[in-house]
């Protein structure tokens, strides 16, 4: 067990110099990130939905159920815009495309090897 106390009484000292108590060290370590599984997407159950709660009356269709990296996500979220010729973001682990193309996207998903289904009526 790391344990690291210091107090630093000098000026221009920023307030992240001054640790009283770690128990673990550096708290920002990569070590205590919490991991994100990367699961091939054949192993991956997602649901597409279109929604216009919350949003101005604007539908979109949302992509939920991904367990994967940011990078792997993003490059799924360009492939998916490029194809439907709208925009969109990801947020956290759900994609969001402009407009209702549901039928479309589930047809894409299960080109690209995904288990995806329409949830919602």
């Amino acid at each position: 067990m790391a344990v690291s106390k210091r107090k630093s009484s000098q000026s221009g000292d920023s307030p992240k110099d001054k640790i009283v108590y770690s128990e673990f060290g550096n708290s920002n370590s990569e070590a205590l990130q919490r991991g994100v599984p990367d699961l091939p997407p054949n192993q991956q159950n997602l649901r597409v939905q279109v929604s216009r709660k919350g949003r101005g009356g604007k539908t979109v269709t949302v992509i939920t159920g991904f367990q994967g990296k940011a990078e792997t996500l993003s490059a799924l979220l360009k492939t998916l815009k490029n194809q439907c010729g709208t925009g969109g973001t990801a947020r956290e682990e759900t994609l969001e495309i402009q407009g209702d193309h549901a039928q479309k996207l589930v047809q894409i998903l299960v080109q690209l090897g995904y288990k995806a289904k329409i949830s919602g009526g």
